[in-house]
């Protein structure tokens, strides 16, 4: 082997050695921000591969089917473009769960057997909203008026015109925002606990559908909505964060499944840095920009200036 040949298979090979390294940063980073409610549990977070034993609930598996059995993997990401506030005239009616999104559309099935949380009616709790990246925008959430039908696909005239709750650039604690919300008095057995979160910072707004089993206050409540035996601990890493141990977050509630002994109540996602058409926002919106994906970027730059400087030194040996 010539003087000349040997540097240049020595940088060749620590090109080669680099790639995956490199690959691996890129692909490590999320997208953007997304989020979606974890207590009281949304029908997306509590059928994704993160709900634990709701994912295996009867209502879980028929979303799962009525998506041509895709799993709702991106929990995360029911989100909808350039809605500006105009939620009832571009999300259908039967079509509130799902944002309108082909993707997503298991959620929007008319059953009696979601998993629940059994919440008191009148009572006063916290939302917890689950998110990757902090995000400025305003939180609506909507309870099902009386006589709410759950057989029945929901629409917009199961809402109020006026929220219950409204709040704008809540903190982002712990992986998660908390909104609280004083329960109506007069709601009792099964309702949709419905939010809206319409993002300033994106052009983004998510939509999500909590299902609640409401008892007075005193009373044990429907026999649907059995107590939580116990919360999973999650070790699967997932692409929006590495999950772990779940515990109940509010004193008014017991995340539980109709089909299903528990529902967890909350991921921990990696800590956060700081005319109608529907449109839905592509998973790698650059409007929404994750701070995991800058430090990967960044750390794959600082590779790829440090892989050149050794292939100089080595040409020069």
């Amino acid at each position: 082997m010539s003087r000349k040949t040997a540097p240049r298979r020595r940088t060749a090979l620590a090109a080669t050695a680099a790639a995956p390294l490199l690959l691996g940063l890129w692909a490590a980073g999320p997208a953007g921000a997304h989020g979606a409610p974890t207590d009281p549990v949304s029908r997306v977070y509590a059928c994704s591969p993160e709900g634990g034993a709701a994912t295996r609930s009867a209502a879980c598996r028929a979303a799962v089917a009525a998506n041509g059995g895709a799993p709702f993997t991106a929990w995360d990401n029911l989100r909808v473009a350039d809605v500006g506030g105009r939620d009832r005239r571009v999300i259908p009616d039967g079509e509130l769960c799902s944002g309108g999104l082909a993707a997503y559309r298991g959620l929007d099935l008319p059953r009696t057997d979601w998993p629940s949380t059994r919440l008191t009616a009148g009572a006063t709790v916290t939302l917890r909203y689950a998110s990757t990246i902090p995000h400025t925008g305003t939180f609506r959430l909507y309870l099902t008026e009386p006589g709410y039908d759950p057989s029945r696909p929901l629409t917009w005239s199961d809402l109020p015109e006026r929220p219950l709750a409204e709040v704008t650039d809540p903190p982002l604690t712990d992986g998660a925002y908390r909104i609280p919300v004083r329960l109506p008095a007069d709601r009792t057995g099964r309702h949709v606990l419905y939010t809206v979160w319409q993002n300033s910072s994106t052009p983004d707004t998510y939509y999500s559908c909590s299902d609640l089993v409401l008892a007075a206050d005193g009373e044990k409540g429907p026999s649907e909505a059995a107590p939580a035996a116990g919360t999973p601990a999650h070790s699967a890493p997932s692409a929006h964060g590495t999950p772990s141990a779940h515990s109940t977050s509010s004193a008014h509630s017991a995340s539980t499944a109709s089909s299903a002994p528990a529902v967890p109540t909350a991921p921990t996602p990696p800590t956060a840095v700081a005319g109608g058409t529907r449109t839905a926002a592509a998973p790698g919106d650059a409007s929404s920009p994750g701070a995991p994906l800058f430090a990967g970027g960044a750390a794959a730059v600082l590779l790829l200036t440090g892989g050149a400087a050794l292939a100089v030194r080595l040409r020069g040996r």
